[in-house]
């Protein structure tokens, strides 16, 4: 089991860094997950606050009790809390810079969700095929969250025609199979790397460096 980074705690919460490929929450099948090992790493019991995909890293809030669970849960769906995301994408969006304003449908409900975003990078990648060069664009883009709905960034990417590289739920399959064969990307390229939140009356930034600076594609 490898140590989850903390980057702050208090009497309620730890802000950790979660590593991208550990699921937030144990059950059938699962062998290692944040609430089982980051609970032994502590020596107590933690409570999720809120959650990130299995694939997606980065910052989060973890409670150390019930109460403490309850309050921040609150906090963190509220616009009082801000989280910012970095997403390295296939394909480029038609504006630079924008708001994503689009229903989701969750639970067989409809829920209004909206995404602001920024193109902070493009740039193309080549890749041989039987000596033919193919190219590949790829894009940047810093994400903050209006809404949190279940795989919101995710969905709302791909329907703006520039889904998250290797995302094989919401993306382009297609895609997804050269990177994987040629750029060895195996998991969706998403993380949470800046949270902006209250304590003790003050705003409390966290951040952390986008870790596709370094990317599987460049």
């Amino acid at each position: 089991m490898n140590t989850i980074p903390i980057l702050y705690d208090n009497d309620e919460i730890f802000v950790i860094n979660k590593p991208a490929g550990l699921p937030v929450q144990g059950g059938q099948g699962i062998k290692h997950s944040l609430d089982v090992d980051f609970s032994e790493q502590v020596g107590h019991k933690v409570y999720l606050v809120h959650r990130l995909d299995k694939d997606t890293c980065g910052l989060m809030i973890v409670a150390k009790n019930p109460v403490a669970a309850n309050k921040w849960t609150k906090l963190i769906g509220s616009k009082i809390a801000k989280k910012e995301y970095v997403a390295l994408c296939v394909g480029k969006m038609k504006a630079k810079s924008g708001v994503i304003k689009e229903n989701l449908t969750q639970h067989g409900q409809e829920k209004s969700a909206i995404t602001n975003y920024k193109v902070e990078k493009e740039w193309k990648k080549s890749y041989l095929v039987d000596d033919v060069q193919n190219e590949i664009e790829f894009s940047q883009i810093r994400l903050i969250l209006e809404t949190g709905r279940m795989h919101q960034i995710r969905i709302h990417l791909a329907k703006q025609g520039c889904p998250i590289a290797g995302d094989d739920q919401h993306g382009n399959f297609k895609i997804n199979k050269l990177l994987k064969k040629y750029f060895k990307v195996k998991r969706f390229l998403l993380a949470s790397v800046r949270l902006t939140i209250p304590i003790e009356n003050k705003e409390c930034v966290f951040e952390i460096e986008n870790p596709f600076s370094e990317l599987e594609v460049n």
